[in-house]
Formats: structure tokens, sequence, C-alpha cells
């Protein structure tokens, strides 16, 4: 595999330590604190080591933000194996103190009622660019200081739809779209659906929350403004596969309190995959008066 997807699968795969709990390395993706998506990830993967079912639904706080420079303990409590539905309570821990608690719900595909909400038509990815390539287009916006880490190659493929350049953020639609895959096919011994949701759950952090920022004119790295995921829940309706193609559509309809809420759609092959819902601190620190 790619060394950036086989990177993502590393940081994905915990080790157990004993039964139900499992420890997870961290990995600076974002800047001086665990990146969400990591976590979310992580904790998903702890949850399926402990079931043959894939997951439905995970709903998430985050409580602290992660240390980069410390593993992170998952411990995984078994409340319910039913004849339809498994139930497990995730909680991550650093330094001695729960820094993120989950709910996970898995359930084996069954058949049934069939409806989905239409597909919004964009352009093909293959006819967009790649984020590397409008990066290296930006970049004499980008300041020394911070090039080295803002032109960092991610784990995963984005293709943006509505790109706009960070560092000149202007009052847009609150929506946001991009098609996103890992570099590399997923390989043949590893190639199973707990690990192509988790990763699905990885990126699905990338852009959501700051969907709520298009709006009012800023981006994630806006001096003003303090940014952090609140919580998170991912729904999956069909299977789906991390390696191969997925739009992700995304809208923010509300932001009020300091607090942005945003909502995203996955769509692979047609098929509506996986629907997700964020909410997000968007603090200003300071505002200016004329």
């Amino acid at each position: 595999m790619n060394a950036l997807t086989q990177e993502l699968v590393d940081l994905l795969t915990l080790e157990k330590l004993e039964e139900n709990i499992y420890r997870g390395i961290s990995r600076n993706l974002v800047g001086k604190r665990v990146f969400g998506g990591q976590v979310l990830g992580q904790a998903l993967r702890a949850a399926s080591y402990t079931t043959d079912r894939p997951a439905h639904s995970l709903h998430a706080y985050f409580l602290y933000g992660g240390d980069i420079n410390a593993p992170i303990i998952y411990e995984v409590d078994r409340l319910r194996d039913g004849k339809s539905f498994v139930s497990r309570q995730v909680r991550a821990i650093q330094h001695g103190r729960v820094i993120f608690s989950a709910m996970v719900s898995f359930a084996n595909p069954e058949e049934g009622l069939n409806y989905q909400h239409q597909e919004p038509e964009y352009p093909a990815p293959e006819t967009l660019k790649s984020e590397n390539e409008l990066k290296e287009g930006i970049l004499n916006f980008v300041p020394e200081n911070v090039r080295a880490s803002f032109m960092r190659e991610r784990h995963v493929e984005i293709r943006p739809i509505d790109p706009v350049n960070p560092f000149q953020p202007q009052p847009e639609a609150p929506y946001n779209a991009h098609y996103i895959r890992t570099h590399d096919r997923i390989a043949k011994q590893l190639d199973d659906i707990a690990l192509h949701q988790a990763i699905v759950a990885f990126y699905s952090d990338f852009t959501l929350m700051t969907t709520a920022l298009r709006p009012h004119g800023l981006s994630y790295i806006s001096p003003s403004l303090q940014c952090a995921s609140i919580d998170h829940a991912i729904y999956f309706h069909r299977p789906l596969r991390a390696d191969e193609w997925m739009l992700y559509d995304m809208e923010a309809t509300v932001s009020a309190a300091s607090r942005g809420l945003n909502f995203g759609r996955m769509w692979q092959n047609g098929q509506l995959v996986c629907s997700t819902v964020q909410e997000g601190l968007i603090r200003l620190r300071e505002i200016e008066t004329q």
C-alpha cells in the first residue's frame, strides 16, 4: 500500500492490552491537539473489536483536547448483545482523564424499505484539482511559519468542489463539498468493513465543522477565531469502501451562541451510504469595533 495509506491503517489499528481495553497511537495531523477524526476512528475501531457486526451509528462527545505526544487508552463497555442490535460505550483516556466518550450501535444488514434523498449533481472527481494542487496555487498567501504544516500531505486524498482560499476568506453560502478516498487500495488481508468504517469516521471530521464559518467570511485559520469540535454523530446506511471516491456534501443550518451546526451526506456509486452531524465551537476571541 501507499505509505500514507499504510500509516493511516496503522493509526486505526489498536493494540489490545486486555479484554475490552485497547491502546492507540497519536499523531500530529492538524496541530497541537489530537485530530478529532483520529479519536473517532480509533474509538469506533475499539468498539468493533468486540463484535462481528458492522456499525450503524456512533454518537460522540469531545471532552478535552488530546495530547499528540501520548497514546490514548480506549475502554469498551459491552452494554448489550441483542438479536438485532449490539450496543457499546467507549471512553478514550489520556493522562488519567476521559477526553472523549461515545456510544456505538452495531447491527447486521437487513432487507426492508428503501428511500434516499436525491444525490446532488457535481463535476466528477477526475475533472477536479487535488487539494495539494490547490495549495500550490495559493502558496504566496501562506505565511512562512506555517507553510510546512499547511503544505503537508494528508493521509487521504481530497478533491474540493468549490475551493476557497483560507487566507482570504469571503462570505459564502453555507455549503461545502469534496470527494475523498484513501491514496491507495486497502490491502486484501486487511480488507474488512470495520476498517473501512473507521477510516470513514476518521475523514468525516475534515472540513465539516468549518462549513458553519462560510457565511461569516471566516476560515479555520482566522486569527480571532477559536474552533473546536463539541460532538459528532455518524450513521452508516449501506456498505461502503473508504478506498473508492466518496462524495461528501455538507451544509450548515445555524450558527448561534458561538456554536455552528453542520450536516453531511456521503454518496458512493449513487447511493447515500453515510450521514454525519456535528456541532462545533466557533468563538470569536476579539470582536473589532469601529
